[in-house]
């Protein structure tokens, strides 16, 4: 992979995507825009990236955001992938972003650095191929959310608005997010090479894959096994993340779930209040194939769909090589309920292993579920011992379970001290509230007030602080007669 020359703002590309054959991807110049206005700019991550914040801030920065000037050494592209959206399997691509290059930065990573509404592509089948300034800063907040508690997700660089208005059911104005991941490789892009591509393309896509993701597949005796093994590991621990934090994506089709294990495309996601495992927030999930408790069942759903893109590489034999991938992905349930249940002992703070542990934890969700608890607020009460005069803890029935939790606390060797710093790590004092986002995005659309946007992320970016800040930030929201409702903002 070549290195490219580091230009003054610290822009660092390499483009060895383009190595993959060209049935993969476009070249694709951003489309530029009538007057860019640098919105919000991260700058701690700019930072880790080997950025210069001042310049990114400057006019000549600003043009980079906006895909007007794309920096010396990038080459830019759009990315083919397909999916299974909702179960029906489509053609798909990036229809409105742009990927200006990996960024290598200073400590020798490499990331993906990826204009989202940067116009039209190869692939915007009939749309704009621009984005709204709420929803791009909708996924600002929850991505960098989603990063300070410790769940593996893209992150958000910058949003410009464009100077430009976009039509969807209103007229919006226009933005564009810079988005960075470890790759954009996706589960799609897999589909993609298997269905309109050839064997070879499947191949050349795996060993790019292996060759930045997963290196230590390349040595194994089968490496594309080793690298369906990868995969479905890294999924099955980010999703019990998403379970323990009662994150909900919303929208887990098969172009959304990528090969690092990064969350990525947050569009109607929402993180839960009232623990219920039905629990469904996108509007267009009328039947509820990606609610809170779909999501396991259906990341394994995902994952046999990248298992069969890798059929013919696993066994030239094909029925053995069913036989490896369906060996492979029934292992997807016990990985990811041993990540879960290892995380609800973390939430509940008991160390080691006991056999009723789960039977515990289900009794405790069992409960929250029936006298419709706050999720993040309950294991919150629980860490602190402030109980207050919830209806939960006012049963008979929880009287008696917090009576078998402290008698197996009481068993282990830790001291009450460790349990409670365990309990701290891990139950989070806040999460993006839904009413607090759209509060943050209704001032900063509606009013340019970016203020209440910054405070809500430096609330956010600290989540396991516990701070007397984060007081006013834990509260759900008030009772309302209409369900809470979240769009694509596509």
């Amino acid at each position: 992979m070549k290195e490219k020359k580091t230009t003054e703002a610290g822009w660092n590309f390499d483009d060895s995507y383009t190595s993959l054959p060209q049935t993969f991807y476009r070249k694709q110049m951003p489309t530029p825009v009538a007057s860019p206005h640098l919105v919000i700019l991260n700058g701690s991550l700019a930072e880790s990236l080997g950025l210069d914040t001042d310049i990114l801030q400057s006019e000549s920065g600003v043009e980079v955001f906006a895909g007007n000037e794309p920096p010396e050494g990038a080459e830019p592209l759009a990315q083919a992938y397909a999916g299974h959206q909702f179960g029906h399997f489509t053609m798909l691509g990036d229809g409105r972003a742009v990927l200006l290059g990996e960024q290598l930065t200073p400590a020798g990573e490499r990331f993906d650095i990826q204009l989202k509404g940067a116009g039209r592509t190869a692939y915007s089948r009939g749309g704009d191929g621009r984005a709204g300034l709420g929803p791009m800063l909708r996924e600002y907040i929850i991505s960098e959310a989603m990063h300070a508690l410790g769940i593996p997700t893209t992150r958000s660089l910058a949003v410009v608005t464009t100077g430009e208005a976009i039509i969807r059911e209103t007229e919006q104005t226009g933005a564009i997010l810079t988005r960075v991941a470890s790759s954009h490789l996706r589960v799609g892009t897999f589909q993609y090479a298997s269905k309109f591509g050839s064997e070879d393309d499947v191949r050349a896509l795996a060993d790019y894959a292996i060759e930045r993701h997963y290196p230590e597949a390349a040595g194994a005796e089968n490496p594309y096994l080793q690298l369906l093994n990868g995969v479905i590991g890294r999924q099955a621990e980010l999703v019990a993340k998403w379970q323990l934090a009662g994150f909900i994506h919303g929208v887990m089709n098969t172009d959304n779930m990528t090969i690092s294990g990064e969350t990525i495309d947050y569009g109607p996601c929402a993180f839960m209040d009232t623990f219920d495992p039905a629990t469904v927030f996108s509007s267009i999930d009328r039947q509820g194939r990606y609610a809170y408790g779909n999501q396991p069942p259906m990341t394994g759903w995902n994952l046999a769909r990248f298992a069969e893109t890798l059929l013919p590489l696993l066994h030239d034999d094909s029925e053995q090589a069913v036989g490896i991938a369906q060996d492979a992905i029934s292992e997807f349930p016990t990985l990811y309920h041993a990540h879960w249940l290892k995380g609800m002992r973390a939430k509940l703070g008991l160390f080691g292993e006991e056999d009723g542990d789960k039977v515990l934890i289900e009794e405790l969700l069992g409960m929250m579920h029936e006298q419709k608890a706050d999720y993040t607020n309950t294991f919150r009460a629980l860490t602190f011992g402030r109980e207050g005069d919830s209806a939960l803890f006012s049963l008979e029935a929880f009287v008696q379970w917090k009576k078998r939790w402290q008698e197996r606390t009481g068993r282990q060797p830790e001291s009450e001290e460790d349990a409670r710093r365990l309990m701290k790590n891990s139950n989070p004092a806040v999460i993006p509230r839904n009413h607090r986002v759209e509060e943050a995005l209704e001032a900063a659309v509606e009013r340019g007030d970016l203020s209440v946007l910054e405070r809500l992320l430096r609330v956010l970016s600290h989540p396991y602080e516990h701070s007397p800040e984060q007081e006013e930030y834990c509260a759900p929201a008030p009772p309302s007669e209409r369900p809470y409702r979240t769009f694509c903002g596509t």
